[in-house]
């Protein structure tokens, strides 16, 4: 009987330790522009922030459009938890793609599908 509460109590231990390591996954908490938001073509303040702070130096945003993919440059300023760049923006359909290195040391990539309206 031992046996099995010590098993029990190691599987709870393990259990608890995991958990607290993902919640420090980078996770998109908002953007702007909004997923799938419809904007005015011209310049583009790009922020994305995240539930946690992540390494700029290792975080990577690009603006894709069709099959070519640019690198957009990150505002060495904004806050510890935000990726954030300035842009101009022509009318089409575009994807800003996201890599994050997070506090815990994982790296988190998602996407944010935006349309820019002909004037």
């Amino acid at each position: 009987m031992s046996r099995l509460l010590l098993l029990v109590v190691v599987f709870l231990a393990a259990e608890c330790l995991s958990s607290k390591r993902a919640v420090a996954h980078a996770i998109l908490l908002e953007s702007q522009p909004a997923a799938r938001a419809t904007v005015p073509p011209g310049p583009s303040e790009i922020v994305l922030r995240f539930n946690s702070r992540v390494d700029h130096a290792r975080s990577r945003l690009a603006l894709r459009i069709g099959q070519a993919e640019s690198a957009l440059p990150l505002d060495p300023g904004s806050p510890a938890d935000v990726l954030a760049t300035s842009i101009t923006l022509a009318p089409g359909s575009y994807v800003l793609r996201w890599q994050v290195l997070a506090v815990d040391g994982h790296i988190t990539r998602g996407d944010v599908p935006l349309t820019v309206q002909a004037p």
